[in-house]
């Protein structure tokens, strides 16, 4: 801030009375030692040598501007403000006390009053530059404080945040642009600058029930639901009428108590309900993002338990949507995509919670759906034969023999070449699945996602027919005959 120009005194020679004229003469030398502290800087003396003055001449509005001067570079703004008032009380053509007034104003937050003190000044020297700029701050900040208000009702908070920025500029000391800055911050998440701004605030006035409010609502909006009630009762107690703090307690409190319910509800395994509650929870407040965040996973593990897969991962996806530094979103949402077979998704998500945080866990889950992954663009081979994978090797043998005779080339002999070439291509694969299924070795690297190769196994040297011969007994062993068109039967040796 720009240091204020202090007054000089005009005494009055004619003063009748001597005991005035020694008060005076007293006020004076005590006008003029506060001013060269004033000059030094040291304001807190100045303040007081000014207040001495004005205790012995009470009447003079120079010293009460002095005063206030002095309290603007203290920022004691409001001080400052009745002092400076009481100085054009005492005369309206103080222009100086106008002026300081209006920048009091002006520093507050009243662009308004502010702007009518500058009129003033202006009525009384037209040409006055300081307050034709004053003027103009002023009706910036009434441009800024427009903007702001269509922000806000846009919940464009990131603009109301830009405004009050700006605003802040001249009108440093208004604790109403401050609070309406924090709010905006708090609903954009960034709790920590919202939480500094509310403390400072706190740390003048204790009292305050609007950065009462703000705390609370981080807090409340970083899952601390207990704490933030606290300040927003507390808030109530010093503003009783504080709808914004009446209806944050409220929707806090049905908050945790819906949460409190959907938790109980899946601890004793009614998953129905928990689901339901959940769902109701979620209702409540869509401002708190990082509760909301919880309640979707959480809804997403009861989604898991009643075998909702995809729903599950939509939740989990919204979970992270809302905090992207979820970990355990992401480790659901892997788990639901290693159930439905996307391992692709499963690891993606895996090396984001491993690069997060390296603990033997995530290594282990990431390498096992890195193995999965692997396995999956092989053929399957169960799939290929229609079995489980804990098949028995009876089972296996049974699988083998039925698919092994419907896709055999010779019972589609007469068919068009597409079919004889499509069949014949799944009668080699059977034969290469039973192959490796059948054998205990090559099934155990298969399951464990090694390559087969690696054993001399080649696939694309493998003829499934040698396969079949030896499974049903050797040459010779069987025969397809027509028994009329498209009907065939086997004729073993």
């Amino acid at each position: 801030m720009a240091t204020e120009s202090c007054d000089a005194v005009n005494m009055d020679p004619d003063i009748e009375l001597l005991s005035d004229e020694e008060l005076e003469r007293e006020a004076e030398g005590f006008k003029e030692q506060g001013n060269a502290f004033y000059v030094k800087k040291d304001y807190a003396e100045a303040f007081n040598y000014y207040t001495k003055a004005i205790d012995m001449c009470p009447k003079n509005a120079s010293y009460y501007g002095n005063r206030a001067a002095t309290l603007m570079m203290l920022s004691r703004y409001r001080e400052a403000l009745e002092d400076s008032q009481q100085a054009v009380r005492l005369d309206n053509t103080f222009m100086k006390g106008h002026l300081r007034e209006g920048k009091c104003h002006l520093s507050l937050g009243n662009a308004m009053a502010a702007s009518r003190c500058f009129q003033r000044v202006l009525e009384l020297e037209q040409d006055n530059s300081q307050a034709q700029q004053e003027l103009k701050n002023a009706e910036t900040i009434l441009e800024f404080e427009r903007m702001a208000e269509i922000g806000f009702e846009k919940r464009d908070f990131r603009m109301v945040v830009f405004c009050m920025d700006r605003a802040l500029e001249s009108a440093s000391a208004c604790h109403r642009f401050k609070i309406l800055k924090a709010e905006c911050l708090a609903l954009l998440g960034r709790y920590p600058e919202a939480q500094s701004v509310a403390s400072d605030i706190l740390r003048m006035d204790s009292t305050n029930a609007d950065a009462l409010y703000v705390r609370g609502l981080c807090l409340y909006y970083e899952d601390c639901i207990d704490k933030a009630v606290q300040f927003f009762v507390q808030a109530l107690r010093m503003a009783p009428d504080h709808e914004k703090a009446r209806l944050a307690c409220r929707n806090a409190k049905a908050l945790k108590a819906k949460k409190e319910e959907g938790n109980k509800a899946f601890k004793e395994g009614n998953y129905e309900a928990a689901y339901e509650l959940y769902s109701e929870a979620l209702t409540i407040d869509p401002n708190n993002i990082k509760t909301n965040a919880k309640l979707y996973c959480n809804r997403a593990t009861v989604g898991s338990k009643l075998k909702k897969l995809e729903q599950a991962i939509e939740d989990c996806t919204k979970a992270i949507k809302l905090d992207e530094t979820y970990i355990k979103a992401y480790l659901r949402r892997a788990q639901c995509y290693m159930d439905t077979e996307q391992y692709e998704e499963a690891v993606r998500d895996y090396e984001k919670v491993y690069q997060t945080e390296k603990t033997k866990e995530h290594k282990h889950l990431l390498k096992t759906a890195q193995l999965e992954l692997k396995k999956s663009k092989r053929k399957d081979y169960y799939k290929v034969l229609g079995v489980d994978k804990n098949a028995t090797e009876d089972e296996i043998k049974k699988a083998y023999r039925k698919r092994a005779l419907l896709h055999h080339p010779d019972r589609h002999s007469g068919a068009s070449p597409e079919v004889q070439k499509e069949e014949e291509k799944k009668f080699k694969e059977v034969g290469e699945a039973f192959s490796v299924l059948s054998d205990p070795k090559k099934k155990s690297r298969y399951d464990s996602g090694q390559d087969l190769e690696d054993d001399g196994m080649n696939m694309g040297d493998f003829d499934a027919n040698n396969i079949f011969k030896a499974f049903f007994g050797g040459p010779g062993g069987f025969s397809f005959e027509a028994s009329g068109p498209g009907n065939f039967f086997f004729q073993f040796g």
